[in-house]
């Protein structure tokens, strides 16, 4: 709903003024003036944050044109229109204090493939791996290659003409660029392509805004062509925005898609694209080269080129030792070994063939050159060679998280961008670089460096405390001197991640040529009005941004205090990367995305929305630690009143359209499954689920809690008493009436049933003991030796028992002593929704049985991923690492206990949907599965897919159930559904198995129960 103007200053009454035009005039896409929205995209991946007017999602190129041909009127003429894709720019390409134009979430359609002619025609909004992932089974693909390729658009990739790792085999995004639609200023569309002079005379006779721009390119190449050509250096990262050098293509031809590429949203709305396609290799290497010095990694890059490699991507030990703190490590630490020496350096040289031949004879010449050199002063100290393209993956997927992994530092002080991306000819690198790091040392700066060496491209990103006025300084000072730096070695400050901020720099670099620029912006943008203040100004009247006078993040960050801030560091450190935008279906990060396409449903949008909510209660005076402590003392029963009157006053605002922004954040965490992914595979570790529970523990503070909260809360300590009655529970649960009140009442669609067999009757009939304090004392040497004592939990324990006693009978089976540690509830739920109190008893309770019976030196592990790792994550969060003892996953326990491998006893496989949070959070541990199946001559393959939906008890509520179902259908149905795979499937959450139960009527094992089956 749009807000009354009457209630708005006159720039937000011009906007709103404008909105309101746009919607009567037919506009079928969403109109987003919330404050919540707003906040989310005014930051990208740099070190800005600019808060937009309004956020726009058209779903259409005919929405375009009424957002252009609106604007395009007097009234609205200083209305500014900003294109955005994947927020992924490091430089503020597309922050705006206008309107945000968002073609990410609808127009991301693949319209049309010619495989035979290997083209493609796609909207804009589609992201990079996502075409890829369509044209795979054609042997096809678009070759620009990029770091943020999973949530990269195709629009922001030519709009800033990017290009990366390969580049030197395969150019820029220009280059693949065959045809574009763009939406102009005054609502036409403009069709661009190569084209001969006789068809191009045709378009400049023409009157409309399309003519002039045909014309005016035109009379630039024709007057400015000698200039043009002695001005631009020969690099592989030619300039960037408004491609001059290129306005006639290597044919001769004119090609206005080349002023196009790169023009980052400032000359119109590009809304589809045909793109030209390559053939995927057949076959790929690595060569990991080591050495002792970064300088010398960079020195050897040219003598390396000599043996004509697909491309060269260099990487420094900052980058390598933050590697191997995260998930990534576990998949390529075999590349890496410890045996070579104190590595400093890496060159990561990359082969491709069309046979294996073909890839052993350029391996083969590689080695030989490096076998010649080896140990020589300057040379290598060792290398090692990943083949095939699962290996060669692995190794790129963390050089793709090199960028996030600098974020991730530890200390105030993090690796930002802002020079980060400065090109020089190749030969010219090692000097620049040397003198690059000489001025980040003369400033006493650390950082972090990696690149494309084999075209002169180094990402640099200096570590800056952005909070600190006088370090924030430094962007300015280095800045400068890094210009200087690369005008003497003849190169570029923008190599590749385009100008933004940056373009203030334009007039310098481009000399002459600048007011040629501006010839180009004012033949598309008279006005001014699309993405003002970048590239060029359509005149000399306005100015161009300057890097040290846009807001920063730190600007608005240096207002939190700093308890309030270590609060919420959780958050805080977010950096923007966008990782959790990740597009792929079949990646665990992040499914509340996945099924919304909101960015205020992601972890980077979750994060932003509570630095803002801190920012805004600092200004009144308010610390969110004094409110914590508060909400810890408050007493339950005499704030209801307060509560349920503010809770009453808030459902009155809203149904008049008025929105608190606290609602606006609270509404942010409700869609939050709490899987954790984002623990596990955000680079800088943000942890949506600690701040969500902190956030919450604040908010119901002061507002009342829906019953499901209760109910989801104390299921844990009520389930007990019905276990022995089970009837008492399932009955009811299974009438109409209460199904009735859990949906309307309680928010919750359904739940599930006490299972119908008694652990404890069980255990009698199996021999198997509680642990306690005199079972232990009476094991004997050897039984104690093969011991084991099972943690239970609440949801596998009393709804799926029959897992929990194959989990026992496989123990028994292969040889160990399983004893059972009697129940206590773990609280995780009560984490989950923001009951500290409540689990801080129930976290330190559990603690003290745990302590107690660590001193036996019997191991523990958990059946349910989700409720183990609260263990190591949540307990010691909370108690401290060396308090809470280690309780180990299943298959890590069997892992260190079971032999290697034992004979094949079928070919066969069976196939392991893992659990999110443990594949996450315990990467390694997925591969244990494998081992522990091996041991018994099975095989287990690894299926690759995302969440499956429910995550603990979120599937259950009734607000997330279309939400859970979208996830499950994107990537879990498929294979639970696969003929193929029926009876070979096994899961290893509890809510997977109930989820997959639910929505396709499949009871999938868990992987002890198949494997006590199988023995």
């Amino acid at each position: 709903m749009l807000p009354k103007l009457s209630e708005l200053n006159p720039v937000q009454q011009e906007y709103q003024s404008y909105l309101h035009a746009v919607k009567a005039a037919g506009f079928s896409g969403e109109l987003a003036p919330d404050y919540a929205m707003r906040t989310v995209l005014s930051t990208d991946n740099s070190i800005y944050q600019v808060l937009p007017q309004a956020v726009v999602f058209p779903r259409s190129a005919e929405d375009l044109q009424i957002l252009t041909r609106i604007a395009n009127t007097t009234p609205f003429e200083n209305i500014v229109l900003s294109a955005r894709g994947g927020g992924t720019g490091t430089n503020g390409q597309s922050l705006t204090d206008g309107i945000v134009v968002d073609l990410s979430r609808h127009m991301n359609q693949i319209l049309e493939i010619n495989a035979e002619e290997r083209w493609v025609r796609v909207q804009t909004g589609v992201v990079k791996d996502q075409l890829n992932a369509a044209l795979k089974p054609h042997g096809l693909f678009f070759a620009p290659e990029l770091s943020t390729s999973n949530r990269a658009t195709i629009g922001g990739m030519i709009n800033t003409d990017a290009s990366g790792q390969g580049s030197v085999a395969y150019g820029k995004t220009r280059d693949h660029v065959l045809e574009l639609t763009t939406v102009l200023g005054d609502g036409s569309l403009l069709h661009s392509q190569a084209m001969s002079d006789v068809d191009l005379e045709t378009y400049c006779a023409s009157d409309r805004r399309s003519g002039t721009i045909h014309r005016v390119v035109k009379e630039i190449w024709d007057q400015h062509e000698t200039a043009i050509k002695a001005k631009f250096p020969p690099l592989n990262r030619c300039l960037t925005g408004y491609d001059l050098a290129h306005i006639r293509d290597d044919e001769g031809r004119f090609n206005l898609n080349n002023i196009l590429c790169g023009s980052e949203g400032t000359l119109g709305f590009i809304t589809e694209a045909k793109l030209n396609l390559l053939v995927v290799p057949k076959t790929s290497a690595l060569v990991n080269v080591f050495y002792d010095s970064f300088e010398s990694s960079l020195r050897d890059a040219q003598s390396l080129m000599s043996q004509k490699p697909t491309s060269i991507e260099t990487v420094d030990d900052v980058v390598l030792n933050l590697a191997k703190g995260d998930i990534v490590w576990h998949s390529v630490k075999e590349f890496f070994p410890d045996t070579v020496g104190d590595i400093q350096g890496i060159n990561l040289v990359e082969y491709t063939a069309d046979s294996e031949e073909e890839l052993n004879n350029k391996i083969n010449g590689m080695a030989a050159h490096l076998n010649s050199v080896q140990g020589q002063p300057g040379m290598p100290i060792g290398y090692t060679i990943a083949r095939g393209t699962e290996s060669v993956n692995k190794i790129w997927g963390m050089r793709k998280k090199s960028v996030g992994l600098l974020g991730n530092a530890s200390g105030e002080a993090r690796p930002i961008p802002f020079v980060e991306d400065t090109a020089v000819p190749p030969e010219n690198l090692a000097d620049f670089i040397m003198e690059f790091r000489a001025v980040l040392d003369g400033n006493n700066l650390k950082y972090g460096m990696f690149g494309h060496v084999d075209c002169g491209v180094l990402h640099v990103r200096p570590m800056i405390d952005m909070k600190d006025p006088e370090q924030a300084q430094q962007v300015r000072i280095i800045t400068e001197q890094v210009v200087a730096l690369v005008r003497k070695y003849n190169g570029l400050l923008w190599g590749e991640h385009g100008k933004g901020v940056r373009s203030e720099f334009s007039p310098e670099f481009f000399g002459d040529l600048y007011p040629v620029l501006q010839q180009v912006k004012h033949a598309f943008d008279p006005r001014n009005q699309f993405n003002p203040g970048k590239i060029a100004t359509a005149n000399d009247d306005i100015a161009l941004l300057k890097i040290d006078e846009v807001t920063t993040r730190g600007d608005l960050d240096r207002t939190i205090p700093v308890q309030v801030w270590d609060q919420f560091s959780d958050a805080n450190y977010c950096n923007g990367n966008g990782a959790c935008h990740n597009w792929n279906p079949d990646d665990f990060m992040c499914p509340s995305w996945k099924a919304t396409r909101d960015r205020r449903q992601t972890p980077k949008g979750r994060a932003s929305l509570v630095r803002e909510w801190q920012r805004q209660l600092a200004e009144r005076g308010i610390k969110t630690t004094d409110l914590t402590e508060a909400a810890r003392r408050q007493n339950t029963l005499l704030s209801l009143p307060g509560k349920a009157m503010r809770t009453l006053a808030d459902t009155f605002n809203r149904r008049r359209g008025e929105v608190d922004f606290n609602q606006e954040i609270h509404d942010s965490f409700a869609g939050c499954l709490a899987c954790k992914s984002c623990t596990g595979q955000c680079p800088i570790k943000v942890d949506v689920p600690e701040f969500r529970s902190r956030f919450l523990e604040i908010y119901y503070s002061r507002y009342l809690r829906p019953l499901k909260d209760y109910f989801i809360g104390s299921l844990e300590y009520v389930i007990p008493y019905f276990a022995p009655v089970r009837s008492l529970y399932n009955v009811p649960m299974n009438s109409a009436p209460v199904k009735w009140l859990l949906k309307n009442v309680a928010g919750m669609v359904d739940s599930p049933l006490l299972s119908n067999t008694n652990l404890r009757r069980e255990m009698t009939k199996r021999d198997i003991q509680w642990a306690n304090a005199p079972t232990l004392s009476s094991l004997s040497a050897e039984e104690k030796d093969k011991a084991v004592i099972l943690v239970q939990d609440a949801f596998t324990t009393f709804f799926d028992t029959d897992t929990v006693l194959d989990v026992l009978s496989a123990l028994q089976k292969l040889g160990f002593h399983p004893l059972v540690m009697p129940f206590q509830p773990n609280g995780k739920p009560l984490h989950v929704h923001g009951f500290h109190n409540a689990f801080a008893r129930a976290a330190k309770n559990h603690t003290q049985w745990l302590k107690g019976l660590s001193a036996f030196d019997v191991p523990f592990i958990g059946v349910d991923p989700s409720m183990a790792l609260t263990f190591r994550s949540e307990y010691r969060k909370l108690l401290g690492k060396d308090e809470v003892p280690e309780v180990l996953l299943i298959q890590e326990f069997l892992a260190q206990r079971l032999p290697v491998a034992g004979l094949l006893k079928s070919d066969e496989p069976y196939y392991l949907m893992a659990h999110c949070t443990e594949s996450t959070n315990a990467a390694p541990s997925i591969k244990q599965w494998q081992q522990v199946f091996a041991s018994q001559g099975y095989r287990l393959e690894i299926l690759s897919t995302g969440c499956c939906g429910m995550a603990g008890t979120y599937g259950h509520e009734t607000r997330n159930r279309q939400n859970s179902e979208s996830i499950y259908d994107q990537s879990w149905r498929r294979h639970v559904e696969d003929p193929a795979k029926a009876n070979r499937l096994v899961a290893s959450g509890y809510s997977c198995r109930t989820q997959s139960k639910r929505l396709s009527n499949t009871a999938l094992p868990h992987p002890m129960s198949l494997l006590n089956q199988l023995l």
